[in-house]
């Protein structure tokens, strides 16, 4: 299995597939913001995209169970783009999803996009989550004084290589925060050094990215 080790909040932790985490004590994944059918719920609306992100999306997440071995799946919230997301699903999309489900221990987290998943997910659903004395939830919760992972964001930072500029995935990194990217084929970002990204990481902060099996840290 490959990926950049880190520490944080007294646990070890890899990143796999640059945008998803690895436990390694509880053997488990953590993702964040799938935004599944995405597509759909713009095609709804006249935007019509091609419906395949579901499916992009939850091959990802596959291949990571695959590579990791994981027994565990934490999902951190807008797992769905809205609640009746799943009801959209295609039928393809929708066995991979019963598949995994039923592979490992699955936890959705509940984001603003999807605060009331409906009982036909599978898996678990929960609002919030502590896990081995770390809090999961879907938007870091300004005051918390405990370790906290979240998503919500879709952290981003821009870096220069060989003269060219390139906005990046990452993950953003303070004493007791720490905040992952955007799971999802069909997600956006925004970059780190925003103030709604600062204020969420309630201090001094880095932005850490996967490349070439190396970690690389930024300060934020």
């Amino acid at each position: 299995m490959s990926g950049s080790a880190f520490a944080f909040g007294g646990h070890d932790f890899r990143i796999v597939g640059k945008t998803a985490l690895y436990w390694p004590s509880r053997n488990a994944l953590i993702v964040a913001d799938l935004h599944l059918e995405k597509a759909s719920w713009f095609a709804a609306r006249g935007q019509m995209l091609p419906p395949y992100d579901s499916y992009a999306t939850l091959s990802k997440v596959a291949a990571l169970v695959a590579d990791t071995g994981a027994g565990e799946l934490w999902c951190l919230g807008d797992n769905f783009h809205d609640s009746a997301g799943v009801e959209r699903m295609t039928e393809p999309a929708r066995m991979l999803l019963a598949t995994l489900t039923a592979q490992v221990d699955w936890h959705w987290i509940i984001g603003n996009h999807d605060p009331a998943l409906p009982d036909n997910v599978g898996g678990r659903v929960h609002e919030e989550e502590e896990c081995d004395g770390l809090i999961l939830r879907h938007q870091a919760e300004r005051g918390e004084g405990r370790a906290e992972l979240s998503g919500h964001y879709h952290p981003k930072v821009r870096v220069s290589a060989r003269g060219r500029s390139v906005s990046r995935p990452c993950f953003a990194m303070s004493a007791n925060r720490l905040i992952l990217p955007s799971f999802g084929a069909f997600t956006g970002g925004l970059d780190v050094g925003h103030q709604e990204v600062q204020a969420a990481l309630g201090g001094k902060g880095e932005a850490l990215i996967e490349s070439g099996g190396k970690l690389l840290r930024f300060p934020v």
